[in-house]
């Protein structure tokens, strides 16, 4: 292993800890929350700041945008501009909304790059986000440099009548939020970073807010049928990254080379990881993703 590599995994480790610490421990500069007004709300998101090239990271429904909290170092040290946003309904930004698609955060996505005026963008989505990255790309290319897509769902599974039964059972009643943060404990098979609980009681917090956990039904209601039709119609860079062990698929594997494939591009297969590789194993992820990104010449 050479000595690049040791100071990645050195700082993966690092990054699992909260933001605001690691950026004390480390100078950098702590990005505070900034709101950004789109039609009937606003979008939450954070800005390390800087002249680098901008990476964009857009959470997952049902979570923070905090779960890019081990790469936005890393990316940080490594001369790029970061910003996390949270999802609509989720977080920081507003939680009522008419429109919850992949294809609405793609444009919430499209409206921040064009307000920081820092674009092109490197646009990072994962599991329904994944959808969100490919619809900016689409509709906007000269705005997106390229899209990091993990752990992506974006087409339609065949969930059977258990899973279907447990989602209107478990999103029926009082227990509702409990409910999701079993499951979302589950997305994480091999290991959770050394801040989990504390990512757990702040996703809790959050989701207990008015609104927040219709939102996130919403969004589990609805189909990826117009994401799935634009999979092969990209022509932006792209990188996949799936864990072997992501619950959200009958066969992970499976599903990583179908998307890389119609994308043009090799997946990257995270050995062990679930729904959040770049989270859980950030030491094989942040090696992988700052090789691209030196590829495509961001910099």
């Amino acid at each position: 292993m050479n000595t690049s590599s040791k100071r990645l995994i050195t700082a993966a480790k690092v990054g699992s800890l909260s933001f605001a610490t690691h950026a004390a421990e480390t100078g950098l500069p702590y990005a505070s929350t900034r709101f950004l007004p789109v039609d009937e709300g606003h979008i939450a998101y954070d800005d390390t700041g800087g002249s680098g090239p901008l990476v964009l990271a857009v959470p997952g429904m049902g979570d923070l945008r905090s779960e890019y909290r081990a790469l936005r170092p890393l990316l940080q040290q490594a001369g790029y501009r970061v910003v996390t946003m949270d999802v609509r309904g989720h977080g920081d930004t507003t939680a009522r909304w008419r429109d919850y698609s992949a294809h609405a955060v793609g444009r919430d996505a499209l409206a921040l790059i064009d307000h920081l005026n820092a674009g092109p963008a490197v646009i990072l989505g994962n599991s329904f986000a994944a959808g969100s990255a490919l619809w900016a790309a689409h509709d906007a290319p000269t705005k997106v440099r390229a899209v990091v897509l993990l752990g992506p769902v974006v087409r339609d599974g065949q969930p059977s009548w258990f899973a279907k039964t447990a989602v209107a059972v478990g999103f029926a009643g009082p227990w509702r939020v409990p409910f999701w943060l079993a499951f979302w404990n589950s997305l994480f098979p091999s290991q959770k970073p050394e801040d989990h609980a504390e990512a757990k009681a702040a996703l809790a917090a959050n989701l207990r807010e008015p609104g927040r956990m219709e939102a996130l039904r919403m969004m589990i209601g609805l189909s990826k049928a117009d994401t799935a039709a634009i999979v092969e119609q990209s022509r932006v860079p792209a990188l996949v990254v799936m864990g072997t062990k992501d619950p959200d698929f009958p066969d992970p594997v499976v599903e990583a080379r179908w998307l890389a494939c119609a994308l043009g591009s090799i997946p990257l297969i995270v050995e062990g990881a679930g729904h959040y590789p770049h989270l859980e194993m950030p030491e094989r992820v942040a090696p992988a993703l700052l090789s691209f990104l030196a590829r495509i010449g961001t910099k």
